[in-house]
């Protein structure tokens, strides 16, 4: 039993020793790669230092060919042979000479190439889970409008509660109790606030929600002429850092394409946002911008 307990650990550290250098693997091609590359250049360096020697023997020996005196014992023919046979030594000992840097220099580009295979087929892989993933999260979507309601639907999305009023307001008919607004609880992954950490944000706030219309215009009008702007895209127009998700999520344009917007909103011009209408109104200094991206589109493009 303490044999086979002894093979079974021993096994599972292997393993797992195994699958952690298939883990990294595109690293360590990409390392081994990067230095033999460096190897390469300093074998051939030094290749080329001995090359002249090498040179200057073969012209040694071909001049003494030629100039050898042709008589019935040596022939046009033989000089052409030894020639030959000069050549050949000469071409053997260049071989020595560059022959471990091309080697070297043929396994790196090979390690090289390996990384970046190995790579592009992980990142086929987590385009397509991310694929499936956003398919479904659709798929669930569409069931909760069709079942509960777009309202529902937002509702359940965002964590949006109803804001109602505490005070009477006699002007607009107001009574406590009455629905004011909604305010959203919670923010997809997507959402980034925008405030005085933005380069774009000024004091007056009534800059602060004109630049964001002009920015949202904009982004439409990119939309509809390009047919596809990046989560990145927007991010850059407001002077937000860029994210992993904004490289392949965003929007895309296709009026046939029931299931998508085709229109780019930030989420705080609908009079029905609570929190977005007061900074549009100047109340709030910041707000969280929530967008509405259609999902992965790298594959739809």
């Amino acid at each position: 039993m303490k044999l086979t307990a002894v093979k079974t650990l021993v096994t599972s550290k292997f393993g797992r020793q195994v699958l952690q250098v298939r883990k990294h693997s595109p690293v360590l091609l990409f390392g081994a790669g990067i230095v033999g590359v460096v190897a390469t250049a300093v074998l051939a360096s030094r290749a080329t230092l001995k090359l002249d020697e090498t040179l200057d023997e073969t012209n040694y020996d071909l001049d003494r060919i030629r100039d050898s005196v042709i008589h019935e014992n040596y022939s046009e023919t033989d000089r052409q042979r030894d020639m030959a046979i000069v050549y050949a030594k000469a071409a053997g000992k260049v071989a020595r000479l560059y022959g471990p840097s091309m080697l070297i220099g043929m396994a790196s580009v090979a390690a090289l190439t390996g990384s970046h295979v190995i790579l592009t087929r992980r990142n086929t892989a987590i385009m397509a889970a991310y694929a499936v993933l956003d398919r479904g999260w659709r798929e669930y979507r569409a069931r909760v409008v069709n079942e509960l309601g777009v309202d529902k639907d937002l509702e359940f999305r965002h964590g949006t509660t109803l804001c109602l009023a505490d005070e009477v307001d006699v002007e607009n008919g107001i009574t406590p109790g009455t629905i004011v607004g909604k305010m959203v609880g919670g923010a997809s992954v997507y959402a980034r606030f925008f405030d005085e950490f933005s380069p774009n944000w000024e004091k007056a706030p009534g800059y602060n929600s004109m630049f964001l219309s002009c920015q949202q215009n904009f982004a439409n009008d990119l939309l509809r002429s390009r047919g596809h702007v990046f989560l990145n895209d927007v991010y850059d127009m407001l002077g937000i850092p860029r994210s992993k998700e904004g490289a392949v999520a965003g929007w895309i344009y296709d009026l046939k394409n029931k299931e998508i917007d085709n229109r780019i909103d930030f989420g705080i011009f609908d009079v029905n946002q609570h929190e977005g209408m007061r900074f549009v109104l100047g109340h709030n200094d910041a707000v969280l911008l929530d967008f509405n991206v259609d999902g992965l589109i790298w594959d739809k493009i």
